[in-house]
């Protein structure tokens, strides 16, 4: 498999996971939700993109606070962005708007 294939596969399972937790997040218990975003975080970085394993490890901390809730919706609205991105750029540039949107 070419490695442009191999990436294709890697973001269409990752999608699925997001899709997956996107639906069942209200139903959730914090710690879930983290462990799920670090499962997404640990592809993520398993096949070099950037962007979605900042965000995700982001998510993954921010479910175990307090307003959990608001951090990782708006988690969630980037998360299509960022798995279309492997550049460290647009992992600081998602990070540097969530953290202006959430403070």
């Amino acid at each position: 498999m070419a490695a442009s294939d191999s990436l294709t596969a890697a973001r269409s399972m990752i999608c699925e996971r997001i899709a997956e937790l996107e639906a069942r997040m209200p139903r959730l218990a914090p710690l879930t939700i983290s462990k799920k975003m670090d499962a997404i975080r640990s592809m993520a970085a398993e096949h070099g993109l950037a962007a979605l394993e900042g965000l995700a490890d982001y998510a993954a901390h921010h479910a175990m606070m307090p307003g959990h809730a608001l951090a990782t919706r708006a988690c969630m609205e980037h998360m299509g962005e960022a798995l279309g991105s492997d550049s460290q750029r647009d992992r600081e540039t998602i990070l540097d708007a969530l953290a202006v949107r959430l403070h």
